[in-house]
C-alpha cells in the first residue's frame, strides 16, 4: 500500500501538484485510521492531504481517476508478473518489442511505460508540453511549437495503436474472440486514455472567479458610448467627467487618512498621558489605524486594437497613484515597458502624451501577451507580493501566439488579486485569436470595460 501511495505522490509531483514529505507521512497515518477498502474514505484521506486548495482539487481528481481507475494498478505488466499468466506474459513481450523498435525515441518510450502501467514518464511529457515556450525569433513568431509537439505525440500514439493491431488480432471489443483479447483491449483502453490526456483542457478549477457583467449606469448618453465610437468633442467632455471622478477619489482618500486616528479609545495611553496633568485626562489618545498598504501593479495594452480604450485606461491608472501606497505601471504591445516614472513626474495629459511618443514601446509590433508575460515574469516578478493587486487591461488577442497562461498562474499565486479589464464586449471573448477564456481561469475577477460607466463602476469598487 505504501509503495502505491508513493507512486501516486510521484505522479502528483510530476503534474506540478505540490506534495511535501510531511503531507505524505500525515496521509500514511490517516490511512491507518480508515478502511482503505472503502474507496470513499481512501480517496477522502488522499484528497485532504494532497489537494490544499479548491484550485488543486480538480487536478487531484484528474490524477486520482487516471492512477486508480484508468491505469488499474491491480493489473501490471512488469517483469515480475506471473509467468503462468500467458496473457500478461505475451503483452509484456509485445511492449518490450515495441520499446526496442522505438530505439532512443523518448516519447514512444513514455507511451510504452504508460501501457505497462507506469504513467510517470508520460505525465512528464504532458507537463513539458504545458510549459513549453517559444524560441525567440525576431523574423517570425508563431504558436506552432507547442502545437507541433502535441501532434508529434499524437502521431506516436497512432503509430503504436496500428502496431498493436498488427501484433494482436481482434483487439477490439466487437472483434471475434482471439488470443490475448482481454489484455489487448486493456492496452487499447490505455492508449485512448493517453490520447484523451493529450487533447483535454487542463485549466484549473476557478469556481471563485468573479465575472462582473452588471454595472450602474451613472452617466447616460456619453457614459454608455463605447470608447471607440467617441467623437473629439465627446472625448473632451469625458475627460472632464474622469477629472471629477479623480477629484472625488482623492477627497475620499484624504478624509480616510485624516480620520485614521479616530479609532477606538486607547485607555492605557490616555491614562499614561494624564499623569502629566495630575491624573486629569486632558489629552484623549485613540488607537491609530494603519495606513492602507495595498499595492497595485498595472499592465496596460496600448496596441492599435484597443488604443481607443487605452487612453482612458491610462488616465485611470494615473489617477490611482494618489489612492494607494505604491502603484507600478507598465504599458505593452509585445514586451512590458515601465511607465511609472512618467506618471510620477508629469500631469495626466502630458504623461499620456509621453507614453505615446517617448516611451520605449514598439507600436508597430504584433500584440503578444505570451511575450509580455514572459518578460514581466523574468524581470519584474519581485513586484508581486501578497499585498499586491495586479490589474491587466487588454483584449487578450494574442495573434495566435503562445498565451503562456502558466506564467499568469504563477503570478496569481504570488499576489493578492488578479483583475482583468477587457475593452471588448463579452460575446467576442471566445472568437478569433482571443485567449480571454484561457486567461480568465487564472484571474480572481474579470470585467468588460468598454465605456465610462463600466470604468467608473470598477474604480469605485476598487477604491471605495
Amino acid at each position: 500500500m505504501l509503495n502505491l501511495i508513493l507512486n501516486f505522490v510521484c505522479a502528483c509531483r510530476t503534474s506540478d501538484l505540490r506534495v511535501s514529505t510531511t503531507e505524505v507521512m500525515d496521509c500514511a497515518r490517516h490511512l491507518e485510521l480508515v478502511d482503505v477498502l472503502d474507496e470513499a474514505q481512501f480517496r477522502a484521506a488522499l484528497r485532504a492531504n494532497f489537494a490544499k486548495s479548491r484550485r488543486e482539487q480538480s487536478e487531484f481528481d484528474r490524477l486520482y481517476g487516471l492512477f486508480f481507475h484508468d491505469m488499474r494498478p491491480d493489473v501490471e505488466l512488469d517483469a515480475d508478473c506471473d509467468p503462468e499468466n500467458t496473457d500478461k506474459a505475451d503483452m509484456r513481450q509485445t511492449i518490450e518489442q515495441l520499446r526496442q523498435e522505438a530505439g532512443d525515441d523518448e516519447i514512444t518510450k513514455a507511451i510504452m511505460d504508460f501501457l505497462a502501467g507506469d504513467p510517470i514518464p508520460y505525465l512528464r511529457q504532458m507537463q513539458r508540453l504545458e510549459t513549453q515556450t517559444e524560441e525567440s525569433s525576431q523574423a517570425l513568431k508563431s504558436n506552432l511549437s507547442q502545437l507541433s509537439s502535441r501532434l508529434e505525440v499524437m502521431l506516436r500514439i497512432n503509430r503504436t495503436r496500428n502496431r498493436l493491431l498488427q501484433l494482436m488480432p481482434d483487439p477490439t471489443p466487437g472483434g471475434a474472440p482471439g488470443k490475448n483479447q482481454g489484455m489487448a483491449r486493456l492496452l487499447m483502453e490505455r492508449l485512448e486514455t493517453a490520447n484523451r490526456m493529450l487533447t483535454q483542457e487542463t485549466r484549473p478549477n476557478n469556481d471563485a472567479l468573479k465575472q462582473v457583467n452588471a454595472y450602474e449606469k451613472k452617466t447616460m448618453g456619453i457614459g454608455e458610448r463605447p470608447f471607440s465610437n467617441l467623437t473629439a468633442e465627446e472625448i473632451v467632455k469625458m475627460r472632464s467627467v474622469i477629472d471629477q471622478l479623480v477629484r472625488k477619489m482623492k477627497d475620499i482618500m484624504s478624509r480616510r487618512y485624516a480620520a485614521r486616528n479616530k479609532g477606538a479609545l486607547d485607555v492605557k495611553k490616555t491614562l499614561r498621558t494624564a499623569q502629566r496633568y495630575q491624573g486629569v485626562p486632558i489629552e484623549i489618545v485613540f488607537r491609530q489605524r494603519p495606513l492602507r498598504k495595498t499595492r497595485v501593479v498595472t499592465l496596460c495594452d496600448v496596441s492599435g486594437s484597443v488604443w481607443s480604450a487605452a487612453r482612458f485606461m491610462l488616465n485611470m491608472i494615473y489617477s490611482m497613484q494618489d489612492c494607494f501606497s505604491d502603484v507600478k505601471s507598465f504599458a505593452f504591445v509585445a514586451g512590458p515597458t515601465n511607465i511609472t516614472d512618467i506618471f510620477e513626474k508629469h500631469d495626466v495629459n502630458q504623461a499620456i502624451e509621453k507614453v505615446i511618443t517617448d516611451a520605449d514601446i514598439n507600436f508597430n509590433a504584433h500584440t503578444d501577451y505570451g511575450e509580455m508575460l514572459t518578460q514581466f515574469h523574468r524581470n519584474h516578478i519581485n513586484l508581486l507580493t501578497k499585498k499586491t493587486t495586479l490589474i491587466i487591461v487588454g483584449d487578450a488577442r494574442t495573434n495566435y501566439q503562445n498565451p503562456c497562461e502558466h506564467l499568469l498562474d504563477d503570478m496569481r499565486a504570488r499576489c493578492r488579486r488578479v483583475i482583468w479589464l477587457n475593452p471588448e464586449p463579452e460575446q467576442f471573448w471566445a472568437t478569433g485569436d482571443s485567449e480571454m477564456n484561457t486567461y480568465k481561469a487564472y484571474c480572481h475577477e474579470v470585467r468588460p470595460c468598454r465605456n465610462l460607466n463600466q470604468l467608473t463602476d470598477f474604480i469605485e469598487d476598487l477604491v471605495f
